[in-house]
């Protein structure tokens, strides 16, 4: 990836300090707050990917639909284009919203069943404004091309598409209104492995001949390395780990991203598993450690880690890292 050619571009999206807490009945304990994002910031630049990663449960998805006010954050600052979306009004955040999509990790479960494939690519040019239907017609069928289905298509409902036709549909709709961002919630994680390549080359594709940047969500450390310019480790609502991708994978610096990178599957059976291993379960959001919130599962934890919570630091150009021991 051209990290240093990307470092250059605008800034397109600035995360700053977002929180998310959710408040949830349980049947001991009575109320209980739900701590999944507690203060992350990230920047994305026009025309990158950045990827976040994570284990499930660390506050990912939470994210990514807080960046674009599906669920209202906590607090914090969320800027597009210099524009605090946090601030804005649902009447001054629609005219962004046709700049800002997102594509789910169930295609099926996104589209709507009893409407057509036509209809659904149509639904967000309505909402829009584009109504002239001679466009709308043009525009679904131009829409179809680049994602590699053909016109007669059109006319079918979900439940007839196969998995990856349907996350095809799925991104024909994110890119419909020509947006400049698209969050990409774990899009290839629900298909066969045969099928991720050809989705995440239509995504390089459209990120090319769009100018798309993209925030990349996965779980799969294989399909970062090969998709995202820079990468955000998370873990437990915080971001531990900031780097582009050669140097994260290279040396990796916080014990977190190094057990991740250590559980890769590797295709030699006889490879030694390398770094560090990650004991126990992710802890309970509703249970928020004092200190590191890594500190129960990390093998090279002090006592300060139990103590305080480490801020994310810049220990070379471009690199951030939370940790006491390593940064």
């Amino acid at each position: 990836m051209e990290t240093n050619t990307k470092s250059s571009q605008p800034v397109l999206l600035e995360v700053k300090n977002l929180k998310k807490y959710f408040q949830i009945n349980t049947f001991n304990e009575g109320k209980q707050t739900v701590h999944a994002l507690n203060g992350i910031s990230f920047l994305l630049r026009e025309s990158e990917t950045l990827g976040l990663v994570g284990e499930s449960g660390c506050g990912k998805s939470t994210a990514a639909r807080a960046i674009l006010r599906l669920v209202e954050p906590t607090s914090g600052e969320i800027l597009y284009r210099n524009h605090d979306l946090i601030a804005l009004k649902q009447n001054k955040l629609r005219p962004l919203r046709k700049e800002m999509q997102i594509i789910f990790q169930d295609p099926l479960a996104s589209l709507n069943p009893r409407k057509r494939v036509r209809k659904i690519l149509e639904e967000p040019l309505d909402i829009h404004g584009l109504t002239k239907s001679i466009e709308k017609k043009e525009r679904v069928a131009w829409l179809l091309d680049r994602v590699g289905l053909s016109l007669d298509q059109a006319e079918k409902y979900p439940h007839e598409f196969s998995g990856g036709q349907l996350q095809r549909i799925g991104i024909a709709r994110a890119i419909a209104l020509n947006p400049s961002l698209i969050i990409a919630d774990e899009p290839v994680s629900a298909l066969d492995v045969s099928i991720r390549a050809q989705i995440i080359n239509l995504l390089l594709d459209l990120k090319e001949s769009m100018r798309i940047s993209y925030l990349f969500i996965s779980h799969d450390m294989n399909i970062v390395r090969h998709f995202c310019d820079r990468v955000a480790v998370m873990y437990l609502g915080r971001i531990v780990e900031v780097a582009d991708s050669d140097s994260l994978y290279k040396t990796p610096r916080h014990p977190y991203t190094e057990a991740l990178l250590g559980a890769i599957p590797s295709i030699d059976p006889e490879a030694k598993k390398q770094g560090l291993t990650i004991k126990g379960d992710l802890p309970s959001t509703m249970d928020m450690p004092q200190g590191c919130a890594f500190y129960s599962r990390c093998p090279i934890g002090e006592k300060r880690c139990e103590q305080s919570v480490p801020q994310l630091k810049e220990i070379n150009s471009g690199h951030q890292v939370a940790c006491f021991l390593r940064g």
